[in-house]
């Protein structure tokens, strides 16, 4: 069975789409869903809340300006879930971005990979390459997601992110072993000393931490 995390990409079979129209949608999220699956665009896995029934996952559908940019929730049986995959590479998305900031985001992208370190583009960007449909606009952030093995490429990233001369901001998670996430402006706040807690964020919750024992770790202890 394929490991869950946050921002994992889940495509549906043809019976969970079924299972998807059959819900009563208000307003405009009944197209956006009817226009999802149609072209059997993708979902998100979220964080999964306790509430959730047995051998179902909490997806979520991030619509772009045509629908309002609603977040639909969807309750899927993992049954039903086709495959998973992931957000594009960054490089990737490079074309994508603003010109001025396409340069910036190859350099990133080669930076990031000399460490080790694996960065996908999720957020409007993300969402925008997987589906064809236009999300980003003036002032979106590029989030990026990226895979770091402990502390020390934690900070490695850090350096290189905080490097970044694009003209669009730099946001998104730096992703520890047992997929317990960090905001990497935090990460490197939390590094320099300006603030005492980190948030932790899991597919099951959130948790502050104050001790580095928390990330360097391996995946069967997190």
């Amino acid at each position: 069975m394929v490991p869950l995390h946050r921002h994992q990409i889940a495509w549906l079979s043809d019976d969970g789409w079924r299972r998807v129209l059959g819900r009563c949608w208000e307003g405009d999220a009944q197209e956006c869903v009817e226009h999802w699956a149609k072209r059997r665009l993708p979902l998100v896995v979220t964080r999964q809340p306790e509430y959730l029934s047995e051998g179902c996952l909490a997806l979520g559908l991030s619509a772009p300006a045509r629908w309002s940019r609603r977040r639909l929730m969807l309750q899927v049986p993992r049954s039903e879930v086709a495959y998973f995959d992931e957000f594009p590479l960054l490089d990737r998305i490079a074309p994508q971005l603003p010109g001025t900031a396409r340069a910036s985001a190859i350099a990133l992208a080669e930076a990031l990979a000399r460490e080790g370190i694996t960065t996908r583009a999720y957020g409007s960007f993300g969402w925008q390459a997987m589906t064809g449909l236009a999300y980003a606009r003036a002032g979106s952030d590029l989030d990026l997601w990226m895979n770091v093995s402990g502390t020390a490429e934690a900070d490695a990233a850090v350096t290189c992110l905080a490097g970044w001369s694009g003209s669009v901001r730099l946001d998104g998670e730096l992703v520890f072993p047992g997929e317990g996430a960090v905001a990497w402006r935090e990460w490197q706040a939390w590094r320099e000393g300006r603030t005492r807690g980190l948030l932790v964020k899991r597919l099951h919750g959130v948790a502050t931490v104050q001790t580095m024992n928390a990330f360097d770790r391996q995946p069967e202890d997190a």
